[in-house]
């Protein structure tokens, strides 16, 4: 990766960075909304937790509020996994590599 790319990788680190900064409540599981009129609890919430699937029922408020601490928890991971990748990369321009019979593909740091 030619050095000039070495802005354009800090830059958009920089921006997830800033990303992070505005981070909301976070959750994992997922929410689940059963139609009026089925039985059982219109909204409930399921998450893992020790290897065992765990649910609550919840108040229409309550879940609204979950899916929107879910679908944060789901971005942040997302922007965590490209500041890995970025890392890598970053490093790579930046640092000269070691001397290697054969090159360092671009799985060994998963750049792909």
């Amino acid at each position: 990766m030619p050095s000039s790319s070495l802005p354009k990788l800090e830059a958009r680190y920089a921006s997830l960075r800033q990303q992070l900064a505005n981070v909301g409540y976070l959750s994992q599981g997922s929410v689940y909304r059963r139609p009026a009129g089925q039985s059982g609890n219109r909204f409930t919430w399921s998450t893992k937790l020790n290897a065992k699937t765990i649910s609550l029922a919840l108040s229409e408020e309550q879940a609204d509020w979950l899916e929107q601490a879910i679908h944060e928890h789901r971005r942040i991971k997302k922007i965590l996994t490209e500041m890995h990748v970025l890392s890598r990369q970053i490093m790579r321009v930046r640092f000269p590599d070691t001397d290697r019979r054969k090159p360092l593909n671009k799985n060994v740091l998963r750049l792909i």
